[in-house]
């Protein structure tokens, strides 16, 4: 016996009608003006999509086992029938009516001339079934039952007494697909329950975790350049908001920090001009309208002496200006750090000052600003120093180390940091007449940090030392 399975014609499904609808440019235009520009809509709408692709594979491939299962039993039962009615074909015991089993529709054996020989009851004196379109891979005209059925038909050859017969058994599909269908229809209300359920939970979360970040932008776009006090809400916790929120009120301290320093700059130096500009000015009235010739020219003496101290004033309020702008430092060369400070050391003053370490010691910088903090740390200590000034030179630890030591009175460790705000003068060692602006040793001190290094003072006995570190600089490749 020959025994073929045909399958059965597969279901046509929609053709790219979605896609070709996009490649329009009208479409796609359309499409890119409506697109969701909301975070919480875009994340709702990709987790219901990712949600719905992977729903649809894994319904697909349900249903693809389903009807794989559902038609090889199916298909098993029919292919049993034939085989029965073969083997009573071969033994010559071929009935006229044949009996249908559960789950076949109908039966017909035929001979090579495609006469009838035997058939189910339903058959009974009907012609031979002429095979469809598909030439006969499964699908029949079975107009003589009434109706049409969707059927799987198996087909066997077996060889009897009076010749060889074919052997066609159809079993109904209905039940497979009433099967099949009932699982579509369960698995897509499943699937848009699940979708519908995803939406609703993303948009809730997406909601309650954007809040504190529609919080911090509302609060921000109401801080105005006078409320820099203000801050943001911090949400509890330490994920990635709480911490965007502390880093926000971090940069708002910043902000209003450099704002009162700012106010507080802008105040000191209108005071410091106001008083010697009044000066100045009396001076110049004074001489222009006093008789005496010698008052005039005293007169005239302190006030170029006041200019001088105007013009060295707006000279480190440039500075000051440069060094917070954006950490202008200039070029960065290769700098002798001993060679700048017997330099600065061997400018004319009350005082000689001592220079001792290592004959060179290499930094890198800008050296017309390493020799203005050099200057400003050796002015300050001509005015303070009684007899005696040192400056020490040594490399620790990679990084080379400046040291400025006098004899004068000293600073209480309260004064160690103020001395380094712009425009303090401590009231016993620093006066108005001494010359000073109140500018050299913060700038100093920004000089040293815009090199990377650091200025302190530290309590020396019988003075004061101020300490510069800086990074040395690397040594040259081979």
């Amino acid at each position: 016996m020959a025994e073929r399975e045909p399958a059965l014609t597969g279901r046509k499904g929609p053709g790219g009608v979605l896609r070709r609808l996009l490649a329009r440019p009208r479409v796609a235009a359309a499409v890119e003006r409506f697109a969701p520009r909301s975070v919480r809509t875009r994340t709702t709408l990709a987790a219901c999509a990712s949600v719905a692709v992977v729903l649809l594979v894994a319904s697909a491939a349900v249903l693809l086992v389903l009807r794989v299962n559902l038609q090889r039993t199916v298909e098993a039962g029919a292919r049993e029938q034939a085989r029965a009615v073969a083997r009573i074909a071969a033994e010559g015991r071929l009935p006229a009516q044949l009996p249908l089993d559960h789950g076949t529709d109908f039966i017909q054996v035929t001979d090579r001339d495609g006469t009838v020989l035997a058939a189910s009851q339903n058959l009974a004196g009907h012609p031979a079934l002429a095979p469809g379109a598909d030439g006969g891979r499964g699908t029949f005209d079975l107009g003589a039952l009434g109706d049409e059925h969707h059927q799987r038909v198996s087909t066997l050859t077996a060889d009897t007494p009076t010749g060889p017969v074919t052997v066609r058994v159809g079993a109904s599909l209905h039940t497979a697909d009433t099967a099949e269908d009932l699982t579509t229809a369960a698995l897509g209300a499943l699937s848009a329950l699940l979708v519908a359920t995803v939406g609703v939970l993303t948009w809730r979360t997406t909601g309650r975790a954007l809040r504190p970040v529609e919080a911090i932008r509302s609060r921000v776009a109401a801080i105005g350049d006078r409320e820099l006090d203000r801050r943001v809400p911090e949400p509890a916790g330490d994920d990635e908001i709480a911490r965007l929120a502390r880093t926000m009120n971090a940069m708002l301290d910043r902000l209003e920090a450099a704002g009162v320093r700012q106010r507080r700059f802008i105040a000191d130096a209108s005071h410091e001009l106001r008083s010697p500009l009044a000066v100045l000015r009396t001076q110049l009235d004074v001489a222009h309208t006093h008789p005496d010739p010698e008052v005039r020219a005293a007169m005239v003496e302190g006030a170029r002496q006041d200019t001088e101290r105007l013009q060295s004033l707006a000279a480190d309020l440039l500075l000051l200006a440069r060094l917070d702008a954006a950490g202008d430092d200039g070029p960065r060369t290769g700098v002798d750090l001993a060679e700048l400070a017997r330099t600065a050391a061997g400018a004319r003053g009350p005082l000689p000052v001592a220079v001792t370490g290592p004959p060179t010691l290499g930094v890198t910088g800008n050296p017309l600003w390493l020799g203005r903090l050099l200057t400003n740390l050796l002015d300050n200590a001509r005015r303070h120093a009684r007899s005696r000034i040192e400056v020490r030179l040594a490399a620790e630890d990679g990084r080379a180390v400046l040291e400025v030591a006098d004899d004068g009175p000293g600073i209480a460790p309260a004064d160690r940091e103020r001395i380094f705000e712009r425009f303090t003068r401590l009231d016993d060692a620093r006066s108005r007449d001494d010359g000073g602006t109140g500018l050299g040793l913060p700038i100093a001190r920004d000089i040293a940090a815009l090199h990377g290094g650091a200025l302190t003072v530290e309590d020396a006995p019988g003075g004061a030392t101020f300490r510069l570190v800086l990074p040395l600089a690397a040594p040259d490749g081979p």
